[in-house]
């Protein structure tokens, strides 16, 4: 095994780490927050909607608190249906938000690394 490999290798385990620790984080936050963000929005029939995953157990839980940071760190899509209400997200608090958004951006980053470390990979040939 060459010394790139080796690197592509150790680059894919970040990727499956960081993957795990993204998905204990969505938990922890879905666990213990989950009302109280609930509470914040009850007024958007976009979260409305999803709000009975909540008793989905752990996966049910993923998938809403997936729903609502998608929602919340890209809102236009949902403002422009009537489907997320301005004055919910408005009066947000700032660090759900923030929360929210990181958990968002950082899921992406991931996904976006391990298809970009596909792509090198089939690239250069080391798997068919």
């Amino acid at each position: 095994m060459s010394t790139p490999e080796i690197a592509f290798g150790y680059l894919g385990g970040v990727v499956i780490l960081g993957t795990l620790v993204w998905i204990g984080v969505a938990l922890h936050m879905a666990y213990t927050k989950m009302d109280e963000l609930l509470d914040h929005l009850k007024n958007c029939s976009a979260i409305m909607a999803r709000a009975p995953l909540k008793h989905g157990g752990p996966w049910g839980k993923l998938l809403l608190i997936g729903g609502i940071s998608g929602i919340v760190t890209f809102p236009g899509f949902y403002l422009k249906r009537g489907e997320l209400s301005a004055e919910d997200l408005n009066n947000f608090p700032l660090p759900f938000k923030r929360k929210l958004a990181v958990l968002q951006w950082s899921v992406i980053g991931l996904l976006g690394f391990a298809a970009l470390l596909w792509v090198i990979g089939k690239v250069v040939g080391w798997h068919p």
